[in-house]
């Protein structure tokens, strides 16, 4: 591609693909995609967007055009990759001029950079980053600016390279230019401070070179060094950054909130104690001689005077994070024997002790508690306002991270755990303060109760031995629930939680009828906040250990329809999946008791299906619903059959976009309603037809998908093969060729269950797969459990179908080129050798049947071992209709039906007619004494 004739022809192109016209943006799209291959093709870009004069969006797509094609055509060995001599011009032009004018151009240049740097430098680079550091120092605003930014994607980039070469790299690299980047953050932050104290309108340029450098230097601290602790310059910039903090906090408080430098000033700030916390991640023991300072810094700003008016959230939460970890960190814990640990744990260790001392944990837990746990205005306002997002509102995962409630409890949890002897009595001190209920018209007592009994709830695992918690439900707890007063609702709502806290770790059993008269009258409650918090700790009560069904029969109809009225109440998303969740635990719970009630829900559920159309999450809750709502009903979930079969459908269509989120629970359902079902139904047997593509698609539900092909054998063995056998063996052949063992063991086990149910048909359906089984017992399979497989479907078809077992073995003869008597000694041979990889008894029997019904014969060889007489159970009531079936064809089935004493007797006595007495005998000398003793041992029995 010639660049000059070329640069027309793609700006063209570049104009058109930027249009809005899918007519116009098409054809030019296919055109640039076709050119990516074409050398020359990124010079051209180049050339384009570094021109300045040209429209912003045709540059900017330019630069993404450049950006996607390092990606996929720079490393050497990519196909169609750039020539060598291409990339050289390419590299040269990327870094000839740092003066681009837009900022988001100037970014995706600076990242590009980066991505070729990741790929060439230094070895194909050397020039990259003196180049860098040169333009840096650079008096022209705009062409410094813009390569410090370059500077900070190269340094990110780099440092984030995985490899011990490339970190080695990284590490000479950041020997050689921290010292570089420490004067020159210095510099600006300097400079900054001088223009913002004058009012200069240069501050905001300053201030935005300040956290670019800052930025490079946050890298090549945590990233550049392996032992940090040993470089002076490092250190020295890790204690200056605590200076830097002072002064730019008090900058802004100083600052008015509509200037200009206000929100970057708090980006920069943030950053500051991102340095500290990677370095104390990345490097705990270097860390350690920060941890006074750390400490008293975070301490001072967060549980004292010194941060009022200062502080703001985010710094806040990052304060307390850098606490948490300090608090947390496993490398400064010793170990029970204090001399197995290393010196600077010990050292770490002391800090810490020193610091933590009696009135300082005191402090920290006091203003946990009565400061930071109290609800804000904004969240009593959001309570009113939003009650079911304040109700539902998630504060899982890395959420303490970010934002400040689970931040400060998170907090206090690790404190409390840390240092729980001194900080029980400072916390039971507060709860008993707070004895009796609190004046409804006291709005402070009744915020601080609730965060008191938060602290409660939060630390009942640690105060386990110290709480009485029985008896302080009976005395106060269950009072405060009584208090109807709509202004005491705060106190309703967190006596509720804090009970759901308590359930799992300290709460008698005889104590749950009150409980759950509690949660009857709770759930009626005015406040749809205390409702959904019921129905919360409901969840929890029922999901426990202790739970015991005959406690909650009693109350089951009237607090199940009222979790049902919540339900149509409730109109955001996430709380309907929420109590929905709860509906389904306690559906669970109960099983069949949950009968006479599940009317209305099963009325209301298709609606909220089809409502919920856009909302796949809240689909995914009604199909775990439905999970349990049919294990629930058992043989009466057919009349749901008009709702649930379209919505497995549905959910099991790979062809459906929905599919990708409701697969796994529609096939639970799927597999749940064959096992609960009485009988087959055209509509159930349909939807099979999905199978086939679900089978292809080989995902992490295989397993699943043969528990389904078992359940409709069961339930329909001889309607479901005409239909679908056919079909099912050409999947199971192709999936055969690519499975992994346990794969080709689930498959064998269905083809197994076939031949159970139908000896007769099963073998001629799924004949192309038995070849490889009786190659597989004749090679010796080397995996037991495959070759017990095997071994059960070679015996199942030798007992109940012999005629296909000798055609079978015909096939195989001619093939091996082979007489079938001396094929059929081998496969008994190996069948002999490898009866110990049989572990199940049902299998170890059938085997034996299986190779007692060849006699009488006239190549008689012996074979005997101690086999056990499997019984079914006629007393058990099978829990599911599955279960049931299962339980009538084990009573049809040789194995369970047959005697072996009786049948080794029979056998034995055809055999000894068959050769006559001298023979039988001659033939039973040749036998090994110990298997003739077993035999005699076992035939006693009769």
């Amino acid at each position: 591609m010639d660049i000059n004739s070329a640069s027309t022809v793609v700006l063209q192109t570049l104009t058109q693909a930027a249009s809005q016209d899918t007519t116009v943006l098409k054809p030019a799209e296919e055109q640039l995609k076709r050119w990516e291959t074409q050398p020359g093709f990124y010079s051209t870009l180049l050339n384009i967007f570094t021109n300045h004069a040209l429209d912003i969006n045709v540059r900017w797509l330019a630069v993404l055009y450049f950006k996607n094609g390092i990606d996929r055509y720079w490393r050497r060995i990519a196909p169609h990759a750039l020539s060598e001599e291409e990339k050289s011009s390419l590299r040269a032009g990327l870094i000839a001029n740092f003066n681009e004018p837009v900022n988001q151009i100037a970014t995706q240049i600076g990242v590009l950079i980066a991505k070729v740097a990741r790929l060439d430098c230094p070895r194909h680079w050397p020039e990259l980053i003196p180049t860098l550091l040169e333009s840096v120092k650079a008096q022209d605003d705009l062409r410094q600016h813009r390569a410090l930014l370059t500077f900070y994607h190269v340094t990110k980039t780099l440092s984030s390279k995985k490899l011990v070469a490339d970190k080695k790299l990284f590490q000479d690299l950041a020997t050689g230019i921290h010292s570089f980047a420490c004067s020159l953050w210095n510099h600006h932050t300097d400079t900054f401070l001088q223009q913002i104290c004058t009012g200069d309108t240069g501050a905001i340029h300053s201030l935005e070179r300040t956290l670019l450098s800052l930025k490079v230097l946050r890298k090549l601290t945590v990233h550049g060094f392996m032992e940090p602790h040993k470089n002076l310059e490092v250190m020295e910039f890790l204690n200056a950054v605590f200076e830097r903090l002072k002064q730019f906090l008090e900058c802004r408080r100083q600052v008015n909130q509509e200037n200009t430098c206000s929100e970057k000033l708090e980006k920069t700030i943030i950053l500051f104690t991102k340095v500290l916390l990677d370095f104390l991640d990345y490097h705990p023991f270097s860390f350690i001689s920060l941890i006074q300072r750390s400490l008293e810094f975070a301490v001072s700003y967060v549980f004292t005077g010194a941060g009022e008016g200062v502080v703001f959230e985010r710094f806040i939460v990052q304060c307390m994070n850098l606490i948490k970890m300090i608090v947390k960190n496993d490398a400064y814990k010793p170990a029970k024997n204090t001399e197995e640990s290393k010196p600077e744990t010990m050292e770490a260790h002391k800090i810490k002790i020193y610091f933590f001392n009696y009135s300082t944990l005191t402090e920290i837990c006091r203003r946990l508690v009565s400061h930071y746990f109290l609800l804000t205005p904004e969240e009593l306002s959001m309570w009113e306002e939003d009650p079911e997002g304040f109700a539902v509102e998630e504060a899982a995962g890395d959420s303490y991270k970010y934002s400040l409630r689970p931040c400060t409890e998170v907090l206090f949890l690790d404190i409390f755990h840390e240092y729980s002897q001194t900080l029980t009595p400072v916390l039971l001190e507060m709860v008993q303060n707070l004895h009796g209920p609190t004046n409804v018209d006291n709005t402070v007592g009744l915020v601080v109760k609730d965060a008191v009994y938060n602290a409660i709830g939060l630390a009942a695992y640690e105060l386990f031995d110290s709480v009485d918690f029985d008896q302080w439900f009976n005395s106060q707890l269950l009072a405060e629930l009584q208090v109807t007063d709509i202004r005491y609702k705060l106190i309703r709502r967190r006596v509720i939680w804090l009970i759901g806290q308590w359930i799992s770790v300290k709460f008698k059993s005889e104590l749950r009828p009150m409980l759950y008269e509690a949660i009857l009258n709770l759930m009626q409650d005015q406040d749809r906040v205390v409702r959904i918090e019921t129905a919360t700790t409901l969840k929890l009560a029922v999901d426990d250990f202790e739970f015991r069904t005959e406690q909650f029969v009693p109350y089951l109809e009237n607090i199940f329809s009222l979790l049902f009225h919540l339900l149509q109440e409730v109109t955001e998303c996430d709380t309907k999946m929420h109590v929905l969740h709860v509906i389904s635990c306690v559906i669970e719970r109960v099983g069949m008791q949950i009968r006479p009630y599940v009317g209305s829900l099963v009325q209301y559920l298709p609606l909220l299906w089809k409502q919920s159309e856009d909302h796949n999450m809240l689909r995914c809750a009604i199909l775990t619903t439905l999970v349990h709502l049919v294990q629930g009903l058992g043989a009466d979930s057919k009349n749901l059959y008009p709702f649930l079969l379209p919505v497995i459908q549905l959910s099991t269509d790979v062809t459906q976009p929905p599919h990708v989120y409701l697969l796994e629970d529609g096939l639970e359902l799927w597999l749940v309603t064959l096992e609960n079902s009485p009988s087959i139904t055209p509509e159930l047997l349909g939807i099979f037809q999905n199978m086939s593509a679900l089978l292809e698609l080989g995902s992490e539900n295989v397993r699943t998908c043969f528990q389904i092909i078992n359940a409709y054998i069961f339930l329909t063995s001889s309607e479901f093969l005409q239909n679908f056998a056919a079909a099912l063996c050409q999947s199971f052949c192709e999936l055969m060729q690519d499975i992994t063992t346990e794969g080709q063991v689930q498959v064998l086990k269905v083809v197994e269950n076939v031949l159970k149910v139908n000896p007769i048909l099963g073998p001629q359906m799924f004949q192309p797969l038995l070849p490889s089984v009786l190659k597989g017992i004749l090679d010796g399979e080397k995996y037991p459990v495959v070759m017990s497989t095997y071994l059960g479907i070679a015996g199942r078809v030798l007992l109940q179908n012999t005629g296909f077992f000798s055609s079978l073995l015909n096939q195989i003869a001619l093939e091996l080129n082979q007489e079938m008597e001396q094929l059929l000694g081998n496969i008994i041979e190996m069948w002999v050798d490898r009866m110990d990889n049989i572990t199940q008894p049902e299998r170890r029997k059938l085997s034996a049947l299986a190779l007692l019904s060849l006699l009488p014969s006239e190549n008689s060889c012996m074979v005997m071992s101690h086999f056990e007489e499997q019984k079914v159970s006629e007393d058990e009531e099978p829990p599911t209709e599955q279960d049931r079936r299962k339980k009538l064809l084990a009573l049809k089935d040789p194995v369970h039906s047959v005697s072996l004493q009786q049948f080794v007797y029979e056998k034995l006595k055809a055999q000894q007619e068959l050769l006559g007495e001298q023979g039988f005998q001659s033939l039973m000398e040749s036998v090994d004494t110990e298997v003739i003793r077993q035999l005699q041992g076992f035939l006693q029995k009769l």
